[in-house]
C-alpha cells in the first residue's frame, strides 16, 4: 500500500494517483486507488470527468463497501478500481477501514491512497496504514517547505518516503531529492486543462509507474 501524499490542497496528490494507477493498469496490474481525503474527496469524480467510464463517480463503490463486500475485492486487471469517500465519513474510523483494504485486497495488487493534504491530522490516518508513501509536490517554494513537513511526519509513523515526483515542472534542479530525503522518481510536465488527456502526461505516469515498480513493487506486484 502506497499513501500518495504531499502539501497543501492542490498539490497534484489526486491527478497523481489517478495517473499512476492508470499506468499501473497499462502494464496489466489489477490496481485499487481509493480516495483517503474523506473531508475534501474528489478521486472519484476526476475518474468520472477523465472518462473512465467503467467507475462513473455517481456508481464508484466507497472504501467501507469494498471491505465490507463478501471474499476479497477482485480489481479488473484492464482499469483501476476507484473507491470513494463514505457518504458519511464522521461515522467511521479511517484508519481502520483503510487498514482493512489490506486484508480485503490480494496481496500482489497495488493499493494507492490519495492523502489529505499537509501533515494534519487527518493525514496520519493513511500514513500510519500505508507501507510506503510516494511525495507529490509542485517545484514551488512554499509547496516544497509544506511536503518536507509531509514527509517528516511519514517517517514519524513509519511510512517512509519511496520518492518524490514533482508535478508541473518542466525540470527538477539538484537538490529536491536531498531536501525530501529520498529520490526525485518522475517530473510530470504542466498540461492543462485536462492534464490526463495529455500524452505526455500519461508517458510521464508511464515513467512513474516504472521507476516505482522496481523500487518498491518488483517482488509484490503482479505487473508486466
Amino acid at each position: 500500500m502506497i499513501a500518495v501524499a504531499g502539501g497543501k490542497g492542490g498539490s497534484g496528490k489526486t491527478t497523481t494517483t489517478l495517473g499512476l494507477a492508470r499506468a499501473l493498469s497499462r502494464r496489466g496490474a489489477p490496481v485499487v486507488a481509493a480516495d483517503a481525503d474523506w473531508d475534501l474527496p474528489n478521486l472519484a469524480r476526476l475518474s468520472s470527468a477523465t472518462n473512465d467510464e467503467r467507475n462513473p463517480a455517481a456508481d464508484a463503490p466507497t472504501a467501507i463497501d469494498a471491505v465490507q463486500t463478501e471474499g476479497e475485492i477482485r480489481p479488473d486487471r484492464r482499469a483501476p478500481t476507484v473507491l470513494a469517500a463514505p457518504h458519511e465519513p464522521e461515522d467511521a474510523d479511517a484508519e481502520q477501514v483503510l487498514g482493512a483494504l489490506t486484508e480485503a485486497v490480494p496481496d500482489d495488487t497495488p493499493i494507492l491512497l490519495d492523502c489529505p493534504a499537509g501533515a494534519s491530522p487527518d493525514a496520519a490516518a493513511p500514513l500510519r496504514v500505508a507501507e510506503q508513501c510516494l511525495l507529490v509536490t509542485p517545484l514551488r517554494r512554499a509547496a516544497l517547505r509544506d511536503t518536507a513537513k509531509t514527509a517528516a511526519l511519514a517517517r514519524q509513523l513509519n511510512c517512509h518516503p519511496v520518492g518524490t515526483v514533482a508535478v508541473r515542472a518542466e525540470s527538477v534542479p539538484e537538490g529536491v531529492g536531498d531536501l525530501l530525503g529520498c529520490p526525485v522518481l518522475g517530473r510530470v510536465p504542466p498540461a492543462e486543462p485536462e492534464p490526463l488527456s495529455d500524452s505526455s502526461v500519461r508517458s510521464a505516469y508511464d515513467a512513474l509507474a516504472r521507476r516505482l515498480v522496481a523500487a518498491h513493487g518488483r517482488d509484490r506486484w503482479r505487473v508486466a
